[in-house]
């Protein structure tokens, strides 16, 4: 997986969608926000019905949308450990397995019941999937990474996302299983200020270990030298690149195989 340098795009598959909020982070949610404008509750969780299957969609010549050696972002609009979507998930990780060409990227907030959602064939882990903990605050960040660090994952992340307080993940990066730290600030109305120190803070953390940290949106409202300043969308992602706060780290490698268990290289 490359680094610092983030897609225009997010290749995204939402197999169901809808969440229940549990936590600080959860108080604004993007997508209760933009449910809300379509006159639904972003707490109705239901299985997507032209989406399910997206990681296996095939163009009119046989070949497969998604191409070897994409990441595949999973459910951005939910969890994929949800509670209230057990009963799909089995057939989702059948998907994840069969496509062992492709990158998926699992993101949580409860991290807490990710070990009894695994499939039977878990064993120490499947080679294209990346587990990431969502953080918000230093509380959440250390109720879920120690967690997260005694799962049976072959690559981990933390995403603090929301950023809403100042947080300090290094006796953490100490353990050399985290591969990626993410950060961003908090979007649309009602959103909480994220401040620059608290994102340098994270990013020379990572810079200390050799870990790759992606600052990939400031966040609507965002503090530099005491001034905070009010980005519409076009803008947060723009100035977060400015920033220069980013940093290029040891590589991932993922093990990605063919459907006849061959390895194929990454592109």
């Amino acid at each position: 997986m490359s680094s610092t340098k983030q897609d225009k795009t997010l290749n995204i598959w939402n197999p169901w969608h809808g969440c229940i909020k549990i936590s600080e982070g959860c108080a604004n949610c993007y997508m209760y926000y933009l449910d809300a404008k379509y006159g639904k509750s972003g707490s109705e969780i239901y299985r997507t019905k032209t989406g399910f299957n997206y990681p296996l969609s095939r163009h009119k010549d046989g070949r497969y949308k998604i191409k070897s050696g994409e990441m595949i972002h999973v459910c951005l609009s939910s969890d994929f450990f949800l509670k209230q979507a057990d009963e799909y998930r089995d057939e989702a990780w059948s998907i994840i397995k069969q496509r062992s060409d492709v990158k998926f990227s699992l993101l949580t907030k409860r991290i807490d019941r990710v070990s009894k959602c695994l499939p039977k064939d878990w064993d120490d882990g499947y080679e294209n999937v990346m587990l990431s903990v969502s953080c918000e605050n230093q509380q959440r960040a250390d109720e879920r990474i120690p967690t997260l660090l005694e799962l049976p994952f072959k690559h981990k992340g933390i995403v603090c996302a929301p950023l809403i307080g100042a947080i300090s993940i290094e006796k953490y990066l100490k353990s050399n299983q985290i591969s990626l730290v993410l950060c961003d600030g908090e979007n649309y109305e009602g959103a909480r200020v994220c401040c620059y120190e608290w994102v340098k803070g994270l990013r020379n953390e990572c810079e200390r270990y050799n870990v790759t940290f992606v600052f990939y949106g400031t966040g609507r409202k965002f503090m530099k030298d005491g001034r905070v300043y009010t980005l519409e969308n076009g803008l947060q992602r723009s100035q977060a690149q400015k920033s220069g706060l980013s940093f290029e780290g040891k590589s991932i490698n993922f093990k990605l195989t063919d459907a006849f268990g061959l390895p194929i290289d990454e592109f």
